[in-house]
C-alpha cells in the first residue's frame, strides 16, 4: 500500500518512513510539511493510506481531510496530535479519519494501527467487489471479463467451512449486541444461504430471499431490518461514548454507511430530527464478506 506522510515536523516523517519501511508496511509515495502542499500531492500521488498531523501552520490536519476526503474517497486518514481533547478527537473522526495515534509516537502503536487501517481497506474492497456480484439493478450484471476473473478467484481462493463462517458471523452479531435479537436467527439464514448461492442473489429481492425459509416472509423481513436497525444505533452509542472503539471503527464504514451512523448519533444527541437508516442488502452482502474472507 501506498502512504503519504504530512507533518509540520520534518523529524516526526523521518520516524513514521523508517517504520513503515523497516516493517515492511508499505511503500512512502510522498511526504509534506503543510496542507496546501500536501492537497497538491495527494492529488496527484492518490495514497491508499495518509498520515495527518492535526496541528499545522495554514491548515490544520481536520481541514485538510475534509478537502481531500471529496477527490479521495477511498483513501483512509490516520491523524497525529499532542491534542487529546475529547471534541477535538471527535472532530477530527466526523472528518472522516480511521484512526487517531497520540504523540509522541510509538512504533507498536502505529504499527498495530496501519496493520488494522489496511485489513479495514482490504475488506471494504472486497465488500466492493462482492456488491457487483449482488447488485440490484442488473441481474447477472458482472461483464464477461469481470465474471471470469471472479471465477478465478473463487478457484484460488477456497472458502472456509461452514463452521467456521457461522462462528465469524455470529460473534459479528453479538459485537453489534444483536445476538440475542430474534431477527438475528433470521440474519444468519439468510446469510448463509448467500454464501452458498450467492451468484443466484442478484436476482432476488430480501422479500423473495425470505420467502424462501418463512411462510411469512414480510415478517421475517421485519424482523431482519429491526435486527439491522438495532447494530445501528447500538454503533452510533459506542461512537458516543468513544471514537477510537474498534467495533465502532471497523463496522461504521463497512456493515452501515458512515453518514447514516453519524445521523443516528446526531439523533440520539438531539441535534437531528432524522434516525440514520440502512440499506440492508449492503449490510448483508458485508456480512457475507466478513463471514467468508475473516
Amino acid at each position: 500500500m501506498k502512504f503519504y506522510l504530512l507533518d509540520d515536523d520534518k523529524h516526526i516523517r523521518m520516524i513514521l518512513k523508517q517504520i513503515i519501511t523497516d516493517r515492511e508496511l508499505g511503500t512512502v509515495c510522498g511526504t509534506g510539511s503543510n496542507g496546501h502542499e500536501g492537497l497538491e500531492d495527494v492529488f496527484e500521488l492518490k495514497p491508499d493510506i495518509i498520515i495527518v498531523d492535526l496541528l499545522m501552520p495554514e491548515m490544520d490536519g481536520i481541514t485538510f481531510v475534509e478537502h481531500a476526503r471529496t477527490r479521495l474517497p477511498d483513501t483512509a486518514f490516520i491523524m497525529l496530535s499532542q491534542v487529546s481533547s475529547k471534541e477535538m478527537v471527535s472532530a477530527a473522526y466526523e472528518a472522516g479519519i480511521e484512526f487517531f495515534i497520540q504523540k509522541p509516537v510509538n512504533s507498536i502503536e502505529v504499527e498495530n494501527v496501519i496493520q488494522k487501517v489496511r485489513q479495514n481497506l482490504s475488506m471494504k474492497r472486497t465488500l466492493q467487489k462482492m456488491q457487483e456480484l449482488f447488485t440490484e439493478d442488473i441481474p447477472g450484471a458482472l461483464p464477461e471479463e469481470q465474471a471470469g476473473s471472479a471465477e478465478t478467484s473463487a478457484d484460488t481462493q477456497p472458502l472456509p467451512s461452514r463452521n467456521e463462517s457461522m462462528v465469524t458471523l455470529q460473534t459479528i452479531l453479538q459485537r453489534l449486541g444483536i445476538i440475542g435479537d430474534i431477527g438475528s436467527r433470521d440474519i444468519i439464514t439468510v446469510v448463509e444461504y448467500m454464501i452458498q448461492n450467492h451468484a443466484k442473489i442478484s436476482e432476488l429481492t430480501l422479500n423473495e430471499l425470505c420467502s424462501r425459509f418463512s411462510d411469512s416472509p414480510k415478517s421475517m423481513e421485519q424482523r431482519i431490518r429491526r435486527a439491522a436497525a438495532a447494530g445501528l444505533v447500538n454503533l452510533a452509542h459506542l461512537g458516543l461514548e468513544d471514537y477510537g472503539n474498534e467495533i465502532f471503527t471497523e463496522y461504521s464504514n463497512t456493515l452501515y454507511n458512515f453518514e447514516q451512523v453519524r445521523r443516528e448519533m446526531d439523533f440520539i444527541r438531539g441535534k437531528s430530527e432524522r434516525h440514520g437508516n440502512v440499506k440492508i442488502k449492503n449490510f448483508l452482502n458485508a456480512l457475507v464478506v466478513y463471514s467468508v474472507h475473516k
